[in-house]
C-alpha cells in the first residue's frame, strides 16, 4: 500500500467511522451514554496494594477483561491492518476477535504467532461458504465463533452512501478470495450495503444457530442480542454466550446504548452464560461500570481502529494499556481487589430507585 493509498484510507476511516452520539430533528444515533447516567460509590480503608484483573473467557485465561471486538477491512487503516491488531492483543494477553470482512484472512492473521483469538462470522446465502470458513477458522486454532445476528440487512449508512463507499482495487476481503466473493462493485450509493444485499442471509434464524452447532465443536456467540426475550431464546438455542451490541450504533436508529441495554440481558441469563458488552467503552472508567452491571469482559472497536491508524501496532498496544491502567486505577480507588469485587453496589444509574441502606462490609 502507497502512503496515497493509505491516506485515503484513513480518509473514508475517519469518515464512516464516526463519532455517533448526534442528533438532528428526530434523528438520532447512540454508541455513549453522557458522563452522568452512572456514579460509582467507591468503598474505602481497603488493602488495594495488590489488585488482580485477570479473569476466563470461555474457558481460556486472560490478563484483563478487555477484549478486542471484530472490525472489518483493518488495512484501509494501517497497511499492516489485523496483522497489526493481532500481535497487539496477544502481547497484550488480551483476546482479538478477526471481522469476516477482514483484510487479512484467518490463516495470516494465525501466522503472526500465538494468541487466544475468536473469529466473527456472517451467515452467506451459500451455506456451503459459512461452513468453509467456520471449518478455515478451525484449523486456524481460533477458539470461538462469534456469530453476528443483528444484520439481516445493512443499516442506512449515509457517511458510506454519501462517500459511495466500496473496497479499494488494492484490497480484498481476504476471507473470500478464491470464492468470488472478495470484491466490492462500484455503486451509485454504497458498494458495502449492495455486497450485504446480495450475499448476507435475510432468513437467518435461531435454527442457524442450533445449525452452526452441527458443523463445529468451537463455542458460539451471539452478537447483537439488547433483549431479555433474545438472550432467554440464545440459552435455549444453545448458545455459550452473548455479546450485547448495537453494531457501533450504525444499524437501527433509536436503540439503546449497549451499556443500557447491559442489566435487562444479564438479569435474564441468570449466571447460565456469559454476557460481554461491546461497543461505548472509551475509558478504563466504562469497563468498570460495565462490570459492575453485571457483563463478564468488554470488546473495543473504534479505540482499536483509531490507535491502529495512528500508529499502527504501537498504537493499539498504547490503547490496550491505556485502558489497563485506567481500570486498574478504577479498581483500586473502589476497593476492589479483584473482578469477583465489583458489584452492582459500587454504582447507581438513573434508572434507579432510591436507595435503602447497605449493611457495611468490615
Amino acid at each position: 500500500m502507497t502512503p496515497l493509498q493509505s491516506r485515503s484510507c484513513l480518509r473514508w476511516f475517519m469518515t464512516t467511522m464516526h463519532p455517533v452520539l448526534r442528533t438532528s430533528g428526530l434523528f438520532k444515533r447512540t454508541e455513549m451514554l453522557s458522563q452522568g447516567f452512572c456514579k460509582f460509590r467507591p468503598r474505602i480503608l481497603i488493602d488495594v496494594t495488590k489488585i488482580d484483573m485477570s479473569t476466563t473467557v470461555l474457558g481460556f485465561k486472560i490478563s484483563m477483561p478487555i477484549m478486542i471486538a471484530p472490525t472489518a477491512m483493518q488495512k484501509m487503516a494501517h497497511p499492516e491492518g489485523e496483522y497489526a491488531t493481532a500481535r497487539a492483543a496477544s502481547a497484550a494477553g488480551t483476546i482479538m476477535t478477526l471481522s469476516s470482512w477482514a483484510t487479512s484472512s484467518v490463516e495470516e492473521v494465525a501466522s503472526t504467532g500465538p494468541g487466544i483469538r475468536f473469529f466473527q462470522l456472517y451467515v452467506y446465502k451459500d451455506r456451503n461458504v459459512v461452513a468453509q470458513l467456520v471449518r478455515r477458522a478451525e484449523r486456524a486454532g481460533f477458539k470461538a465463533i462469534a456469530l453476528t445476528v443483528d444484520t439481516p440487512r445493512l443499516g442506512r449508512r449515509e457517511a458510506d452512501i454519501k462517500n459511495r463507499f466500496t473496497l479499494p482495487p488494492f484490497l480484498t476481503l481476504k476471507n473470500f478470495e478464491g470464492l468470488d466473493l472478495g470484491k466490492m462493485d462500484e455503486s451509485s450509493d454504497s458498494g458495502l450495503a449492495s455486497y450485504v444485499a446480495g450475499q448476507i442471509d435475510r432468513s437467518l434464524s435461531w435454527k442457524d444457530v442450533q445449525w452452526l452447532q452441527t458443523i463445529t465443536s468451537l463455542p458460539i456467540l451471539v452478537k447483537g442480542v439488547i433483549t431479555a426475550e433474545d438472550t432467554r431464546i440464545a440459552i435455549q438455542a444453545g448458545a455459550a454466550g452473548i455479546i450485547v451490541s448495537n453494531h457501533g450504533a450504525r444499524q437501527l436508529d433509536y436503540v439503546p446504548a449497549t451499556i443500557t441495554a447491559l442489566e435487562e440481558v444479564v438479569k435474564a441469563a441468570q449466571g447460565r452464560i456469559p454476557v460481554f458488552l461491546d461497543g461505548g467503552v472509551r475509558r478504563g472508567t466504562d469497563v468498570f461500570k460495565a462490570l459492575a452491571l453485571g457483563a463478564s469482559g468488554i470488546f473495543i472497536g473504534r479505540p482499536v481502529v483509531f490507535s491502529l491508524a495512528a500508529e499502527g501496532e504501537a498504537g493499539v498496544r498504547k490503547v490496550l494499556q491505556m485502558l489497563r491502567d485506567e481500570f486498574e486505577l478504577t479498581m483500586a480507588l473502589s476497593g476492589c481487589r479483584s473482578l469477583k469485587e465489583i458489584t452492582r453496589n459500587h454504582i447507581v444509574t438513573e434508572w434507579d430507585s432510591p436507595r435503602t441502606a447497605i449493611a457495611p462490609r468490615l
